[in-house]
């Protein structure tokens, strides 16, 4: 694997530019100004090298030298330079900030699918994503509605797991980008049961040593024993049962009112979230920026930013670069633990198994 290096132990992060309509090569240029960061990682830029000068210069950090390098291996990852694997697929000059192109889309998808190719032949060691546009995807007739989805397709993995991460608190997602009401259609037991056993294996991949998790409610109350609502009884609490019976350590469900406070006490390792904004809300509100998404049942670890491509802010050189630099901390923090799992049954391959239930 690329991090083979006793001297240093710095996990080799791919890191593609995203969409560069939007602040993605901005971040990433003023995270990379830090000595600190080639102090943990060594970062690798996958894009394209006129993006990447236009950030520096509207960042004013053009002391930063970039250089282009064609293989991982021949990059040097020290503070004051810039290691680049320049595609060549789109010229900066032609793409104004603020809004949703295809070309842009379409080369932020080959950024990504060549870190994916890095990560697959083991010269990358994880991924760390600045954010894409979906409407420019859809632009580019790219179907993945994510990244999520673009990488769980490129890596043939039918059904990556989602965890937020921020403060040391824990959140897996049972559903992603569906409406409320899909969401609350996919709460069955078999879904859940399957996500139980994923999590509790993805916390063993990630270097837990305990894995106790709780399942958030979702009616008020829990529904009050069927007063408010009756997936807690009908589907929670017999699911979440037989999981402890087979020797889960998984507790709930919880009211989501307090499951989150209480996780952030140290009461649980992890919650399960039902539904997008269940758990989106309640990491983004104890601290937006340091919010990081992790996906988890990969053949490598990918984090990334939880913000969007801040169309208002990009070519102002204002945007906050601080998820992007959490992002590739964590990265680092997640990689050699990850991807020195054995593939068994109650390892990485349990987190990815999912044959019969699918992300919509």
């Amino acid at each position: 694997m690329a991090n083979n290096t006793t001297a240093t132990h710095r996990s080799l992060i791919g890191i593609p530019l995203g969409d560069i309509a939007g602040v993605g090569p901005e971040i990433v240029a003023m995270t990379l100004a830090q000595p600190a960061i080639y102090e943990t990682v060594r970062p690798l830029v996958i894009g394209e090298v006129s993006a990447l000068q236009r950030a520096l210069d509207i960042v004013d950090l053009n002391a930063l030298d970039i250089r282009v390098i064609s293989d991982p291996a021949e990059g040097r990852y020290q503070p004051g330079s810039i290691d680049l694997i320049d595609l060549a697929n789109i010229d900066a000059k032609r793409i104004p900030f603020g809004r949703a192109q295809a070309e842009a889309g379409r080369a932020a998808y080959q950024f990504i699918e060549k870190a994916v190719v890095f990560c697959q032949t083991g010269q990358v060691d994880a991924l760390a994503t600045p954010p894409i546009n979906k409407e420019a995807f859809k632009a580019a007739g790219i179907c993945d509605i994510g990244h999520t989805e673009l990488l769980g397709r490129l890596t043939g993995v039918t059904d990556p797991l989602t965890m937020f991460e921020t403060l040391d608190l824990k959140v897996f997602f049972l559903s992603r980008h569906v409406s409320l009401a899909g969401a609350i259609k996919l709460i069955t037991s078999k879904r859940v049961m399957d996500y139980l056993q994923r999590c509790t294996a993805a916390l063993t991949a990630l270097g837990l040593s305990r894995t106790r998790l709780a399942v958030a409610g979702l009616n008020p109350h829990c529904g009050e024993h069927g007063l408010f609502g009756y997936e807690e009884v009908q589907v929670l609490e017999p699911t979440i049962a037989e999981a402890r019976a087979l020797g889960f350590d998984v507790v709930g469900p919880i009211a989501a009112d307090s499951v989150f406070h209480l996780a952030r006490q140290g009461a649980f390792d992890a919650v399960l979230s039902l539904y997008h904004d269940q758990g989106h809300i309640a990491t983004k509100m104890m601290d937006f920026y340091r919010t990081i998404a992790i996906t988890i049942g990969l053949p490598f670890i990918r984090t990334s930013v939880d913000h969007g491509t801040a169309f208002d802010l990009a070519g102002s050189g204002q945007a906050n670069p601080l998820s992007m630099t959490e992002a590739i901390r964590l990265a680092g923090v997640y990689a050699l633990n990850y991807r020195n799992q054995p593939v068994t049954e109650s390892g990485i391959s349990m987190i990815q198994e999912s044959p019969t239930i699918h992300q919509p």
